[in-house]
């Protein structure tokens, strides 16, 4: 959306968080005029969710925008209280995947499998990206990104499409997964709307991103306190890797608390163990359902075991005075700390915060 109404356009847009720049998380688009001939003129940017449409509709929510310009950069098995199988989530996907018309564009990750496997059911043409080293199987991505540069300024990065060099790009952003949301939306908005990449990459630099993803709220005593809403275990992985990439020379300290339906179960036990390797120091929080049978529950004392065997120093389960503590007494100027959950984590940002300014 950010890059559609800089290259000129008026976006509508719906999207399930708070930009950076102050804006609402949500705009009306204006009405096309009946002869404009095509809704791309007047586009609405939907984030696209998979989850149920309401408790009385149990289709998944993005089946039912008749996207034309569809953007999918990851398939991994979320929402275990809808889709309790990997078979039925893929399920959902292949609905989506169905719903593009012919004139339409499907802008596709090539690193994820289970997108490779989708993406050849659809009607609308397909264009695929990845990162230079990403493993596409045997696809060649038609976009590929080379890496440049990585600094606290972000990420600078060459783009070719199908072998031709398309110029260099910035983004303030960091992480490779940013990296890659990137090049989807400037395919998107390039293949999908017809803008020039000039304009595209001159609005890429100045994106600042959503609040609660990899969110800078405060470097108390030179230690810089982030919050990220990760909770799935590729997003903990790519949000650290890219935290610890732009501050290499500090420690990198992860709280976790696993409170999603999907975080909470066993279900992704192995991954969480190689979601944390960037970490220095990882504070595990007690599981947000408790209620849940042990058979269905995340191990916690299970994942520290794996952790301090195999990667850093690990704890948990703690409450809040006890993570608090914890980073007070280990945390040194040039530290980095970064605080996931999809809920607000008894305010530990605040507390945290506080606890670390110099007397």
């Amino acid at each position: 959306a950010y890059l559609l109404k800089a290259a000129g356009l008026e976006p509508g847009y719906l999207i399930g968080g708070l930009p950076q720049d102050g804006a609402q998380s949500f705009h009306a688009a204006p009405h096309a005029p009946q002869s404009s001939g095509s809704s791309r003129q007047t586009p609405f940017v939907l984030e696209g969710d998979e989850y149920d449409t309401a408790y009385w509709e149990k289709t998944p929510k993005f089946i039912h925008y008749q996207a034309e310009v569809a953007i999918i950069t990851s398939i991994e098995h979320d929402h275990i209280d809808i889709y309790p199988t990997l078979a039925s989530y893929l399920n959902a996907f292949q609905s989506f995947i169905k719903t593009l018309p012919k004139t339409g564009l499907l802008v596709a990750y090539a690193g994820d499998a289970h997108i490779r496997e989708l993406a050849v059911q659809s009607a609308a043409p397909t264009l695929y990206y990845a990162l230079e080293g990403d493993d596409t199987g045997s696809l060649v991505a038609d976009y590929q990104g080379k890496l440049k540069q990585t600094s606290a300024d972000g990420l600078e990065f060459t783009l070719f499409y199908q072998g031709k060099d398309l110029g260099n790009f910035k983004t303030p952003l960091s992480g490779l997964h940013n990296l890659r949301n990137s090049i989807a939306a400037l395919v998107a908005a390039h293949q999908g709307f017809s803008l020039e990449l000039s304009a595209l990459s001159q609005a890429l630099r100045s994106f600042q991103g959503i609040k609660r993803r990899q969110e800078l709220l405060a470097e108390p005593n030179d230690i810089r306190v982030f919050d990220d809403f990760a909770h799935h275990p590729t997003a903990v992985g790519t949000t650290l890797a890219g935290l610890k990439s732009s501050f290499p020379q500090g420690k990198l300290f992860a709280l976790f608390e696993p409170r999603s339906a999907t975080a909470c179960r066993k279900i992704h036990q192995k991954a969480y163990l190689n979601a944390f390797k960037a970490a220095d120091h990882v504070l595990l929080a007690p599981i947000g359902r408790p209620e849940l049978g042990e058979s269905e529950r995340l191990e916690i004392s299970e994942l520290v075991q794996g952790l301090q065997s195999a990667y850093c120093q690990a704890h948990g389960p703690l409450n809040l005075s006890e993570m608090v503590a914890y980073v007070v007494k280990m945390a040194r100027p040039g530290d980095s700390i970064v605080i996931m959950s999809n809920g607000a984590f008894g305010g530990i940002h605040q507390k945290m915060i506080d606890a670390l300014l110099p007397d």
